[in-house]
């Protein structure tokens, strides 16, 4: 078949023709990890990973370490790999582990659920164990608490996993800012979630019971168990199309719509001017490179100087000021908005109102900016 066919042919699956921009999932690829490559102990709380990926726990006594892998099927750089460090063969009625993807409403239009032209999506993605098992991957309207889930298999070969979920015309979901839908992928439920009959053939006012497999894989069941997942994505068809891959800067761009670092973590020392307002305080305004999905939060890594004097530390931040090092006594965000903060440091030495002065990080320091679902 020649390429212009199999483009035509491509181009037939959709109603709009869109060739590009199909994929709905940030960070499919698993590309982009701006909190870290690796994470262990995970389990006793909730907590996002690789970019725009949550872990949600509820009540396990299971342990897991994640990490961004080069293990990837041919076409792929990096996957999810999960491995099991701690055991929990005793589930409670109540225990869960899943790892989420939320998705803004805003982002969902061409779905047009709730309509009498709601259309079904396709999600893909390969996957990868230490042994044959099977998992339930569950799209959750939450706008509209209606849901449907479909079980899927995993061997010791990379798959491509394909599953359409239908058209929905009950409930629309709302076009704002906040969560509209969150996509699941369960690796452990105890009965709350299992003891019904899993609803897999259409959308459906969500009943705990019915949203997880009772046949699946319990991912805590030995030490040995690992999980590995790349190439993801969300389309608006009833037919799964190649991956959508996009540059590493492009995906970058995205994810820092929910999450940002200021500074330059594990690299180099890093400076910024501040404008001195009174005899103990400097600030500047930072313009973020991406607008972010809502106002951050702002967190502050690394140490300030415990005296006044002392320059820039690997792990410290300071101050710079009139040849000297004055010290950082604090350093915290002050007005922010989703474009910009303003960050304000406390000097340890008397500075001069109207004068300059300089804010220096060591490599272990930055700042984070959340805004995620």
């Amino acid at each position: 078949m020649s390429k212009a066919r199999q483009l035509a042919n491509l181009g037939n699956v959709y109603d709009d023709g869109a060739l590009s921009n199909r994929n709905l999932i940030i960070n499919g690829a698993m590309q982009v990890a701006q909190r870290g490559t690796s994470f262990t102990g995970l389990g006793a709380s909730d907590l996002y990973t690789l970019d725009r990926y949550k872990f949600d726990f509820g009540s396990t006594s299971g342990r897991l370490t994640a990490e961004q892998s080069t293990d990837a099927p041919n076409g792929f750089s990096h996957s999810f790999k999960l491995s099991c460090t701690t055991a929990d063969t005793s589930i409670a009625a109540s225990e869960k582990a899943r790892i989420i993807y939320s998705f803004e409403g805003q982002n969902l239009a061409s779905i047009a659920k709730g309509t009498s032209d709601a259309k079904p999506v396709t999600v893909s993605f390969y996957v990868k164990g230490n042994a044959a098992a099977s998992y339930t991957c569950e799209f959750y309207d939450n706008d509209n608490n209606r849901q449907c889930s479909k079980i899927f298999n995993v061997t010791t070969d990379w798959t491509r996993v394909e599953l359409t979920f239908p058209a929905d015309t009950t409930g629309a979901f709302t076009y704002d800012n906040t969560t509209a839908v969150q996509l699941s992928f369960w690796l452990m439920a105890g009965s709350d979630y299992t003891s019904g009959t899993l609803n897999s053939s259409a959308f459906a006012a969500s009943v705990q019971a019915n949203r997880v497999s009772s046949s699946q894989t319990n991912f805590f069941d030995s030490t040995s168990r690992t999980f590995q997942i790349t190439g993801a994505q969300l389309e608006c068809s009833d037919t799964a199309t190649p991956f959508e891959h996009r540059s590493y800067g492009d995906e970058l761009a995205r994810c820092q719509r929910y999450y940002q670092i200021w500074g330059a973590k594990g690299k180099d020392y890093h400076a910024k001017p501040m404008w001195i307002y009174n005899s103990t305080q400097a600030a500047t305004t930072i313009d973020l490179p991406q607008e972010m999905r809502a106002t951050p939060s702002f967190s502050v890594v690394g140490n300030v100087q415990n005296s006044s004097g002392g320059s820039v530390g690997v792990s410290a931040w300071a101050l710079y000021y009139a040849g000297a090092w004055v010290g950082c006594s604090a350093l915290e965000a002050g007005t922010a908005s989703p474009t910009s903060f303003r960050l304000d440091a406390d000097a340890f030495n008397s500075i001069t109102s109207g004068g300059a002065c300089g804010l220096y990080g060591g490599t272990d320091c930055y700042i984070t900016l959340d805004s995620e679902l």
